[in-house]
């Protein structure tokens, strides 16, 4: 008889957990028969716990989105298929979705759980962090938010390698051409650039998703506050013309005038 263990907390190693996460456990799992299962422990803990609590309609948190995202995967997927025919199309986009839901949402602007998910990396986002606030369009609106969270991330990368390039041309006495570098990354981007899109429309999904669920949960909370009237849109107040104090004495001067 095949025993499947359930993990009771994601990665039981210490070391993978830190490395992963920043933390350590406080419940481990000391059953060893899952010692083979560690690699995949979180997102089995994950899809557990999606199924057996299905998102309900309340304030979304870390959890909430986790059970969103893995609850919408299969329709992504099979949604993909259907139009594209492709399994490497339908991988990438239901890849980029889990990626975008999990760990490249639009909670990446504040301390979240998403930003936890980035371990010893998540300081790259500090920055990120520091110039948006929370929910601003920036970060969590459509197409734009996941467009400056994939610009800024291949910022990042490209700084980063341009100083190993840098570091490993001195110290080894080796010549690279830039120009060549640049013409050789362009061809193969040109090259599948179909691929690319399929995963920035991937990673678009899953932050959608997170996007979407927290604006109807907003709006749901307004609706049962002040009703149908909350959900239109608001007339902007006319501004009152500010009239200084010479010209109203003057106004009553002359009307004083007038009277006598």
């Amino acid at each position: 008889m095949l025993v499947i263990p359930i993990p009771h907390a994601p990665f039981p190693m210490p070391c993978l957990e830190k490395f992963f996460w920043g933390v350590t456990p406080l419940r481990r799992n000391r059953n060893p028969l899952s010692l083979s299962h560690r690699p995949t422990q979180w997102l089995a803990q994950t899809a557990i716990s999606a199924i057996a609590h299905p998102p309900i309609f309340i304030m979304p948190s870390g959890q909430t989105h986790d059970r969103i995202t893995i609850w919408a995967l299969p329709f992504i997927a099979g949604a993909t298929f259907w139009q594209t025919h492709s399994s490497s199309i339908t991988l990438l986009i239901a890849g980029g979705f889990m990626f975008g839901g999990l760990m490249f949402g639009p909670d990446l602007d504040i301390y979240s759980i998403q930003y936890q998910r980035w371990g010893y990396f998540r300081f790259i986002w500090l920055p990120y962090q520091k110039s948006l606030r929370h929910r601003s369009f920036l970060s969590h609106g459509p197409l734009i938010g996941t467009t400056v969270r994939v610009l800024y991330l291949c910022v990042l990368i490209s700084v980063a390698t341009i100083i190993v390039l840098l570091i490993a041309e001195k110290l080894l006495n080796m010549t690279l051409s830039w120009q060549e570098v640049a013409k050789h990354l362009l061809d193969i981007i040109n090259l599948h650039r179909t691929e690319f899109l399929a995963l920035f429309v991937g990673l678009e999904l899953g932050a959608m998703s997170h996007s979407i669920s927290d604006w109807s949960n907003s709006a749901y909370k307004r609706f049962k506050r002040k009703g149908i009237t909350s959900l239109l849109p608001k007339k902007k107040p006319k501004k009152r013309k500010y009239i200084s104090k010479s010209t109203t004495t003057r106004r009553s001067r002359s009307k004083a005038r007038k009277r006598r």
